[in-house]
């Protein structure tokens, strides 16, 4: 239960056949389990990319919005989070809601194949150097060099490896879609670089995006690799 909180004090779930109030994660996953699911599969849908969504339209605006959602698998639900603080000042905790809605019965939107994944990602991470390179961010001081040390950090202390089960090549897609991330992020965060003017600043962004959807689409692939293989019934 704690890898799926994290550090966030209260998780609800509001919305689910049966209940007439929220309630706890606990007693929710075992309501779904109840309802058929048998898996879990998540969306990180973006403006103009709903990936990993299936609809209806109410839920892909819904899950649009929160930039996330997750599908079961086994029954036509979905969950959206609504994040928001609570508590009194100096003692603000996270509270998340996530709404049970129904969802449409379908192959979800874009999801490659872990090996799709994998090749695309290469292909990615060398289109995203060359991108920094061009655009003098890769060499642009300590701010870059820090935020790529904090990964390394990251993906030392095993934060970004998947549960127990899950295939080598899904954890191996995941870190390396983690790493393109890392690097589109120092992109669009860490100043101008050699971008100067307005329609170099566009050229950035337009260089990036397919790299970020590339990345996007590799994470959802790997978090899902479990429940795919489930249903192609590979053991």
């Amino acid at each position: 239960m704690i890898a799926i909180v994290g550090a966030d004090a209260v998780h609800r779930v509001a919305g689910l056949p049966g209940e007439a109030a929220p309630v706890g994660l606990t007693l929710a996953l075992g309501r779904l389990r109840s309802l058929g699911v048998t898996g879990l599969r998540i969306a990180l849908p973006a403006p103009g990319h709903p990936l990993g969504l299936s609809g209806p339209p109410e839920f892909n605006a819904r899950a649009l919005e929160a930039e996330e959602a997750v599908v079961c698998h086994g029954a036509a639900f979905g969950l959206v989070p609504e994040v928001f603080e609570a508590g009194p000042q100096g003692d603000v905790h996270v509270e998340v809601v996530w709404h049970c809605l129904p969802v449409r019965e379908a192959p979800p939107a874009d999801v490659p194949s872990l090996g799709e994944a994998e090749r695309e990602l290469a292909e990615a991470l060398r289109e995203a150097t060359e991108v920094l390179t061009r655009l003098d961010v890769a060499g642009s001081g300590p701010v870059a060099e820090a935020a790529l040390a904090a990964y390394r950090a990251r993906a030392e202390a095993g934060r970004e490896v998947l549960a127990p089960g899950y295939p080598q090549r899904a954890v191996r897609v995941l870190e390396l879609a983690q790493r393109v991330g890392m690097l589109v992020s120092l992109a669009y965060e860490n100043g101008p670089g050699g971008a100067v003017s307005a329609s170099e600043m566009a050229g950035r962004g337009a260089a990036l995006r397919p790299v970020e959807r590339t990345a996007r689409r590799a994470q959802v692939a790997a978090y899902n690799a479990v429940v795919e293989e489930r249903e192609r019934g590979v053991r």
